[in-house]
């Protein structure tokens, strides 16, 4: 009986084995087979990370399919039929080049780096393009021309810091369409901001800063981005007028023009971003047409810098539904009268304060004594009198940082330069004060870049 229920179970699981093998065999034919990056893709791979670093033997190093086992920074994927989701072809969709961290190992870039143009033709199926730090030395260009069937599903093109990088953005600007992340910062890039902007209706982040990009801002070249988010064009030369259409972007969180040239007024359009966490205007040359009311209603304001504007004028008591800022810079604007209560008694998360090189007279609002949330607080270099209303253990958490000087008839409790007496020189000249990054900005920038 025994022998009897042995053979039972042996032939129960010579069958059971043979089913399992056949279906095996099955999905090994009905599997796709190993896709293959294509030859000329690949060398155009190669002709790529030969461009930015020749010292690297790439084609020893990665001598067979540089998809199946990719060099850190290049990413490739399958490409997938619509109809049935079988994987049809294989393609590189990321470049990613250039020093970031110690903790990345994208491909490093030498001092004689070049922009190979395949990458703007060899690659179709290109979803990001990152450089950082690639062209520091030897002189690189632009692209005079993108092809037209370049960046049809390009998501991101960000060049960092490749100061020796030039051209005009224009030429680099496609049908770009699926673009969310436009970032050309710290580069030699010249000319004038592109109109073609207007047509990337996908952008959530545009930041050209720190170019010597010219000429204005293009008339409702932004009009269309109804997704934008940030928008940065500050440390370029851009001059003559900030549109009004500027109030057309409802949904953006940041909005930097500072240090250009822009004049006249600032745009009242700038009063409808009511989700705008970040505005810096600081260290243009808008006129003497005072600190805009509008600010009153931008609920969503964490910082606000208007410093090096001649805006003149008094400082608006429009604080009360501004609680939550925390950062304040209006340095070197020419306001006058007295300081508003409010600033204190309402804005009790502020950290950084700047009002100094104005013509502030009258005295310190009581109110400032108890901004505990304060860091920094500028009143440097004004007309203040009476007596300073910051308690021992108020100076002693904000040390240095509580500036003082400058104001001959304040009365303070100690001599330090930084309290009292004429200030010999204010940081305010040069740098644009410590701003402290906003969370909600901080969680935007994660959000986008994910």
């Amino acid at each position: 009986m025994a022998s009897f229920t042995n053979l039972s179970l042996l032939l129960l699981f010579l069958f059971t084995a043979t089913l399992i093998t056949s279906q095996q065999s099955d999905d090994d034919e009905n599997a796709s087979p190993q896709l293959a990056l294509d030859p000329s893709e690949q060398e155009a791979v190669y002709r790529v990370l030969d461009s930015v670093n020749s010292a690297i033997s790439w084609r020893t190093i990665f001598p067979d399919d540089i998809c199946a086992s990719p060099p850190d920074g290049v990413v490739c994927d399958n490409l997938y039929a619509s109809q049935n989701g079988v994987a049809t072809s294989v393609h590189v969709t990321e470049f990613h080049l250039g020093y970031l961290s110690d903790y990345t190992q994208n491909p490093p870039c030498s001092s004689n780096a070049t922009l190979d143009p395949l990458l703007f033709t060899a690659f179709k199926h290109l979803r990001k393009l990152f450089f950082y730090k690639c062209f520091t030395d030897a002189r690189a260009s632009l692209p005079l021309t993108v092809p037209e069937d370049f960046g049809s599903v390009l998501e991101e093109l960000v060049f960092i810091e490749n100061p020796s990088l030039v051209g005009e953005i224009g030429a680099m600007i496609g049908n770009f369409t699926k673009l969310r992340r436009l970032v050309l910062t710290g580069n030699g890039f010249h000319g004038s901001i592109p109109g073609q902007i207007g047509d990337l209706v996908s952008l959530e982040e545009i930041t050209l800063s720190r170019n010597s990009l010219t000429g204005g801002f293009p008339a409702n070249a932004t009009s269309r981005l109804k997704n934008l988010k940030v928008l940065d064009f500050s440390h370029n030369f851009i001059n003559g007028n900030a549109p009004d259409s500027i109030g057309d972007l409802t949904e953006l969180l940041k909005l930097d023009l500072s240090f250009n040239e822009f004049t006249g007024e600032v745009p009242s359009g700038v009063g409808n971003l009511k989700k705008l966490v970040f505005l810096d205007l600081s260290y243009n040359r808008f006129g003497n047409f005072g600190v805009p009311l509008f600010l009153a209603e931008m609920s969503s304001l964490r910082e606000v810098h208007l410093s090096g504007n001649k805006l003149g004028g008094r400082i608006p008591a429009i604080w009360k539904n501004l609680e939550g800022i925390s950062g304040i810079g209006f340095s070197r604007m020419g306001l006058e009268g007295n300081i508003p209560a409010s600033m204190g008694s309402s804005l009790k998360n502020l950290c950084f304060l700047a009002l100094d090189n104005n013509n502030l007279d009258g005295q310190i609002p009581e109110e400032f004594g108890f901004l505990d949330s304060a860091r920094e607080i500028n009143l440097e270099n004004n007309n203040l009198t009476g007596k300073a209303p910051f308690s021992d253990s108020f100076r002693d958490r904000i040390g240095k940082k509580l500036k003082l000087s400058g104001n001959v008839n304040l009365q303070v409790k100690n001599s330090d330069p930084h309290l009292s007496g004429r200030a010999l020189y204010s940081s305010a000249r040069k740098v644009l004060p410590l701003i402290y990054f906003p969370a909600t900005l901080l969680a935007l920038y994660i959000s986008i870049t994910q």
